[in-house]
């Protein structure tokens, strides 16, 4: 009921400032939502129109608006060459505010009252699973999911553009154990993407010659760590495998930095963490965590380093990066694909023909590299890459390449 009470008051905040910034972007309010028109004449036919499904307000809106300003970046960069075979790109947005039964009723009326011809969007796996079946069963719409998440997600007409864990935390722990780490601890947010996730991790350390000595979930608003850093504290804990999310992130971090774990040799990880954890913690306590991501700002390679310099000029000044753990490079990649699904199928915009094109769809550049995906899973192979945030608790030092990993998902 709190949790609500917080949420009704960033939507009703949202309304009074955020609505104004959507306004001045050039979109439109609609019953449910808001929609971004193309500014040119329809060419070859209606607008495809793409529904954003993501958290304008709640607890995850450092992650929804760069997902939204995303697609809003995307959809210009493909409408400024013409469109999808001469049909410009239409965008509705709707907030899932970061409540997924709020999220239900706003994604239906995205499928059954826009008539969206896709829904990308979601920011946690609890939301994912509260939307996808009013968009996919009810809606028979295809639906992508671009966040990085704990795998295992193989519904039909699903696809999930963002890394998985075999891509994530394989790479990294076995990085980890091979820099003396064995003592592994593993903290979390009580829900469905760490408990999952840390399932697979266990086994990993395990296979690896590493040991978990504390394992603990909280719920996601806890703010209180004390008694539990004290035990990672005293029990001879190498690396701390961190999947607690905001608000619960910033309580636990600055008690374990006050703490001195680091300090005092610890080392702590987690997978989401990038350019975008300044919206989260201060640079000194982002120093030397490390991560494991498709994609970072530090990446030299000429079309990511033009992505930035585009979103930037598009979005100056904005707090909502252009990063992988944002979603941001997730939703590019999908809009992307979709993209190249439309033109395999020549415009058929029906449900089975997208899958079908988005099953075998692939684009030769984008953040972090290519992406194709892996015929029969609905999961993506890309570039993956092992990262340390440097002592300034800015940069994030590249340390290791995996060249078009595979998700391992769905086989």
């Amino acid at each position: 009921m709190e949790r609500h009470r917080k949420n009704e008051m960033s939507r009703r905040g949202f309304l009074r400032r955020g609505s104004g910034a959507l306004a001045a972007a050039g979109w439109t309010a609609v019953a449910g939502g808001w929609v971004l028109r193309p500014n040119w004449a329809h060419a070859a036919g209606p607008s495809i129109k793409i529904g954003i499904a993501t958290d304008i307000t709640g607890i995850l809106t450092a992650s929804g608006n760069a997902c939204w300003q995303t697609a809003q970046f995307v959809a210009k960069e493909i409408n400024d060459r013409g469109g999808i075979l001469d049909r410009p790109i239409e965008l509705v947005l709707a907030d899932t505010a970061s409540d997924p039964g709020l999220a239900v009723g706003n994604v239906r009326r995205l499928v059954e009252e826009a008539d969206v011809d896709i829904v990308i969007g979601g920011n946690s796996s609890a939301m994912r699973e509260a939307i996808k079946n009013p968009i996919v069963r009810r809606g028979k719409k295809p639906y992508i999911y671009p966040q990085l998440y704990e795998g295992q997600e193989c519904t039909e007409h699903v696809f999930c553009t963002g890394p998985t864990p075999a891509q994530q935390t394989a790479p990294l722990i076995r990085h980890l154990i091979e820099q003396g780490n064995k003592r592994f601890a593993m903290v979390g947010a009580n829900y469905i993407w760490p408990q999952r996730l840390n399932v697979f991790a266990r086994q990993v350390i395990e296979e690896n010659g590493g040991e978990i000595v504390f394992e603990e979930y909280f719920p996601i608003d806890q703010l209180e760590y004390s008694a539990s850093v004290s035990r990672l504290m005293n029990e001879g804990v190498d690396h701390i495998f961190n999947t607690t999310i905001p608000p619960g992130l910033q309580g636990f971090n600055r008690q374990l930095y006050d703490a001195g774990f680091t300090e005092k040799g610890g080392t702590i990880s987690c997978v989401y963490l990038d350019e975008t954890g300044e919206n989260y913690l201060p640079p000194r306590e982002l120093a030397g965590y490390y991560s494991c991501l498709d994609f970072y700002q530090s990446l030299e390679d000429e079309k990511s380093q033009q992505l930035l310099a585009s979103y930037s000029e598009m979005f100056p000044d904005t707090p909502y990066l252009f990063t992988s753990g944002s979603t941001a490079a997730g939703t590019y990649r999908s809009i992307k694909l979709f993209e190249q699904a439309v033109i395999a199928t020549d415009g058929d915009l029906g449900l089975d023909a997208i899958s079908g094109a988005l099953n075998t769809a692939e684009i030769a550049e984008g953040p972090g590299g290519p992406a194709r995906m892996v015929p029969g899973t609905g999961h993506v192979a890309m570039n993956m890459y092992i990262a340390r945030c440097g002592e300034d608790g800015k940069k994030w030092n590249i340390l290791s390449k995996n060249e078009m990993s595979d998700p391992l998902e769905c086989a």
